[in-house]
């Protein structure tokens, strides 16, 4: 069995964090098996790594190794790239494609993001992992595969499952073993070591020599909350190195490329409050609407009756607490009253009248019904092309103007064919 430390200077991983050595010896000790292994962990730490130890040492090295990165695969198309389709499966299908799992067979597929699969695609998955059995879109021949799956997330499952935003029982599957990686801001000896790092490649790549930092820069660079782990440390190496001449960085320097000094808060904290509280402000949009609905519909029964029963007063005595609800008392009631005289002159209804056929009145509310339904469909359609038009048909754009995600948004604009 290699060694930690082999397997680091092999895949060019630098650190000696404890926690950092135990998720990298599970990696090593699962290789040689084909368990399912769940890589868990924010953001930037590195996640996709472990699933490329766990290919090159295990017996499917050989095989194919594909990263799928789950996230960037518009909802529409996802189930084709990961299991193919027939032609003619759908618009666009001119021939038959191999998915993913079809063309890895033998080998390693690593989904990175796996949280962001739709309900749909997890429930296929969930059917590979039980069996190897897939089944292409526009098909229904079942064909077998044998890959071994690693899937990587930076989403708390665990929510998105009580959220049921994710399958509990593929979450069980994929991670038989879970692999966590910790945050940079957890492994303060392995910070330095790896801005030296970063900063003698930059300085390799650009012919330059190599930026240090001083004393206090160094305490700054410990101190700092990583919000963006590795991924944010290279970056800031890359851009103090290319952009300041001096090559000792005192810690007044490296401050300036430090966002969010002040506040210490990771940038993902806040975007998720501003989701939140858009969240909370549509529900309560929603909220108001379908109040205003029911008010409308207890309106127009109350009017039907109203119209259609020649007794006005004893209609109205019995409907006192809905027409003080949607009117209010004396005077608003008085002006309802005129409004219904009025509405009843100009459709011809005399005051006193028969009670139209059953049928009569099923119609009525079949046109209500309908009515409402078209509406709020218009309404929908309306803000959606709005929105569209305002980013230029960016979708991405549009959708975080309309609180819905990338997905959603592609979906409504394949059904109102957009």
């Amino acid at each position: 069995m290699e060694s930690v430390q082999a397997t680091k200077q092999r895949f060019g991983i630098i650190g000696n964090d404890q926690a950092l050595n135990r998720a990298i010896e599970k990696a090593i000790q699962v290789a040689p098996t084909d368990i399912s292994v769940l890589v868990t962990g924010e953001s930037g730490v590195g996640k996709e790594s472990i699933p490329k130890i766990i290919h090159s040492l295990s017996h499917r090295k050989h095989g194919k190794y594909i990263a799928v990165n789950c996230g960037a695969i518009p909802e529409g198309t996802i189930d084709s790239e990961l299991f193919g389709h027939e032609k003619g499966a759908f618009t666009g299908a001119t021939q038959n494609r191999s998915g993913y799992f079809e063309v890895a067979d033998g080998g390693t597929i690593f989904l990175d993001e796996v949280g962001e699969l739709p309900l749909t695609t997890q429930v296929r998955l969930l059917r590979v992992l039980e069996n190897g059995e897939f089944i292409k879109v526009g098909s229904s021949k079942v064909q077998k595969t044998n890959v071994r799956i690693v899937a990587a997330t930076n989403v708390e499952m665990f929510e998105a499952i009580k959220k049921e935003k994710f399958r509990e029982d593929l979450y069980y599957r994929l991670s038989t073993v879970e692999i966590n990686l910790p945050p940079l801001r957890e492994r303060k000896d392995d910070i330095h070591l790896l801005f030296r790092k970063f900063a003698s490649d930059f300085a390799l790549k650009y012919k330059m020599p190599a930026i240090k930092l001083d004393e206090e820069g160094v305490k700054m660079l410990l101190k700092y909350r990583w919000a963006g782990n590795i991924r944010q440390l290279r970056n800031v190496a890359e851009q103090v190195s290319v952009l300041e001449q001096e090559r000792m960085i005192t810690s007044e320097t490296l401050h300036s490329y430090l966002p969010n000094q002040g506040s210490n808060l990771p940038a993902v904290i806040n975007d998720k409050k501003k989701e939140s509280d858009f969240s909370n402000e549509r529900e309560i949009l929603y909220k108001v609407l379908f109040d205003m609905k029911s008010d409308l519909n207890d309106l127009k029964k109350l009017t039907l009756e109203l119209m259609r029963n020649g007794n006005n007063d004893e209609v109205k005595n019995d409907n006192e607490s809905l027409i003080q609800k949607i009117y209010g008392d004396s005077e608003e009631q008085e002006q309802y009253e005129e409004e219904l005289e009025e509405q009843m002159e100009v459709l011809q209804i005399p005051e006193k009248s028969n009670p139209s056929p059953q049928e009569d009145k099923y119609a009525f509310a079949e046109e209500i019904q309908e009515e409402e339904t078209l509406s709020l469909q218009d309404k929908e359609l309306e803000l959606i092309k709005k929105s569209l038009e305002r980013h230029s048909g960016k979708r991405k754009a549009a959708a975080d103007e309309l609180g819905i995600s990338e997905r959603t948004l592609y979906r409504k604009i394949k059904q109102y064919d957009l």
